[in-house]
């Protein structure tokens, strides 16, 4: 076993963990960084962002505004604080990427283009055609290759933090071409290893999009915060839950039901298919429950329609939604509408960290979707969540190279590291049980479409809570059946699995502890939002017994709650 030494470390490498790397290495050439990816950088989920960058940058637009569609779309649950922040530095994100070379999409003279996404009342999604995610991570990873303090480990596979008196001091990863788990020193953790929707059946994410980061924070002693929000995009494509951008309909797109009606003028007249996604979601849910959906071999769904907007439209402003849909559904949109129902998205909850994306750990920050800073509270509005990476990647990185030229290195606890590889090796890869991981994380991914979906119940979440909590003692009955070394995919999908059903626990625990509806948390049983009760965060610490929760206030600056109306 080797240990690595380098000043700020970083797990993960999409838009948050490169624009991260990016910021500490700027902050000086003294900080020795390192990134750390279980997969190629350019392959993260953050490729997989398609529809653009939220930002202030046009005459008739404001910060307020801004900000007030955000804590609005966030149901009220943003810290508003954060949010003001987050809205005015957005601006210099877009401005610092088309320096280093985004091709961004073009006005006629020759202005950096946006267009409207939902819940934004002004068109400032900054957008690369339908490939805004793709443009902008090949622009960080160049810009991160041109730095020669920053060090990348390609297919590493973080399982573990060490921390010794409350504070962060390296973590454990296996060298996935050896097999091997290797010991890493630092004097500073940013954790930017995305969400965990893949604790789903029907979702966007990518395969590799399980949380790691999350559950590895949280098993050190990080609360997690807001894990009952879980946002439910309104158009994955039907099968795969490939992600449909929300630009399509930002371009002019209709959702129809099966009589082809426009139907979110029963329940957004205003913004119609602009609405925020946990309005449309539950709309196309209801279309579905209430039986005026298509019906096809995969079961009920929606339509987008594009027609409209014409082949050429389609083609400049939408092309891979239009090879996608052909690829993967067999439909051309220019020519018919595209099969889409709600899909597991995004998660507003993760590593509560505050303003400077400090944790309650010393030395451990956490950035992008696996942090909950609060900018997105109960529901996040579309283009903000790329916007909110490059934010508090930059402040993650500046503030963790701070704290790293402020410190010095402690020793690696070696009794914390003999464990984990003993978790590993004789736990997890040495077992010779009869369950097999493949079935167990079918059935989690199963019971949360079932029971923990856009419509919610104090009885279902009760029923998923017994039945998550009875995968998670199945679990300790596994058999690996690959025990190599060398790129054991296996065991990889063995350590994910064990974080997915942490990350469902905790879910479901503090979904079923919120007696209200807030955002993208809809109970039947609670259908109203209350703020003399609920308007906190959830915080979740991890015990052997299960999560524990506490609560926190929202920090409220200007905006007092309101009925959300579109």
């Amino acid at each position: 076993m080797e240990t690595y030494s380098h000043d700020v470390i970083i797990v993960g490498a999409g838009i948050a963990g490169l624009r991260a790397a990016i910021a500490a290495a700027e902050t000086s050439k003294e900080i020795d960084v390192a990134v750390i990816s279980k997969i190629y950088p350019v392959r993260s989920h953050s490729v997989c962002a398609q529809g653009g960058t939220a930002a202030v940058l046009r005459e008739g637009d404001s910060y307020d505004l801004h900000a007030w569609d955000t804590v609005k779309g966030a149901d009220f649950l943003a810290d508003q604080d954060v949010v003001e922040f987050f809205v005015r530095r957005a601006p210099q994100e877009i401005i610092n990427l088309e320096h280093w070379g985004c091709p961004w999409s073009r006005t006629e003279d020759g202005k950096i283009n946006q267009r409207r996404f939902g819940g934004h009342s002004f068109p400032r999604a900054c957008f690369a055609a339908d490939m805004t995610g793709f443009h902008e991570m090949h622009t960080l990873y160049g810009k991160a290759k041109t730095l020669e303090n920053i060090t990348f480990y390609d297919e590493w596979f973080v399982t573990s933090l060490l921390v010794e008196d409350n504070r962060a001091v390296g973590l454990t990863a296996i060298e996935l071409k050896t097999g091997n788990l290797h010991a890493f020193r630092a004097k500073a953790i940013i954790m930017a290893t995305g969400g965990y929707q893949r604790i789903y059946q029907f979702t966007t994410f990518s395969h590799t999009a399980t949380g790691d980061g999350m559950a590895i924070a949280y098993r050190a002693g990080a609360p997690l915060k807001d894990m009952e929000f879980v946002q439910f995009h309104p158009t994955g494509l039907v099968p795969p839950g490939v992600l449909i951008t929300e630009g399509a309909r930002g371009e002019g797109g209709y959702l129809i039901n099966a009589k082809g009606e426009r139907f979110m003028k029963r329940y957004a007249p205003e913004r119609m298919e602009l609405a925020p996604r946990d309005i449309i979601a539950r709309a196309e849910q209801t279309e579905i429950n209430e039986g005026r959906a298509f019906e096809g071999p995969y079961g009920p769904y929606i339509a987008l329609d594009l027609r409209h907007l014409g082949e050429e439209k389609i083609n400049e402003r939408l092309p891979l939604i239009r090879d996608v849909a052909i690829k993967l559904a067999g439909v051309d949109p220019v020519e018919e509408p595209i099969p889409i129902r709600p899909a597991a998205h995004y998660a507003m909850g993760g590593i509560h960290v505050n303003i400077k994306t400090e944790s309650p750990i010393a030395g451990l920050y956490a950035a992008g979707e696996c942090s909950c800073i609060s900018v997105h509270g109960a529901n996040r509005l579309g283009t903000n969540s790329t916007a909110d990476c490059l934010v508090f990647g930059a402040v993650s990185g500046e503030e963790a190279a701070k704290y790293a030229l402020s410190t010095s290195f402690r020793e690696i606890p070696k009794d914390k590291v003999l464990e984990e590889e003993k978790r590993i090796f004789d736990g997890i890869l040495g077992r010779e049980g009869d369950e097999k991981v493949p079935a167990i994380r079918d059935e989690m991914r199963k019971i949360m479409n079932d029971k923990v979906w856009i419509f919610r119940t104090g009885e279902e979440l009760k029923e998923a809570l017994k039945e998550i909590r009875a995968l998670k003692e199945r679990f300790k009955n596994i058999r690996v059946e690959d025990k190599g070394g060398p790129f054991n995919m296996a065991l990889v999908e063995a350590l994910q699995l064990d974080f997915t059903l942490e990350l469902a626990e905790v879910t479901v625990v503090s979904a079923l502890a919120r007696t209200e509806s807030r955002g993208a948390h809809y109970r039947l049983d609670y259908p109203k939002r209350d703020d003399k009760n609920w308007l906190k965060h959830t915080l979740a610490y991890y015990t052997r017994e299960g999560p524990r929760l506490e609560y926190i206030p929202v920090t409220i600056t200007k905006w007092t709650p309101t009925e959300r109306k579109y």
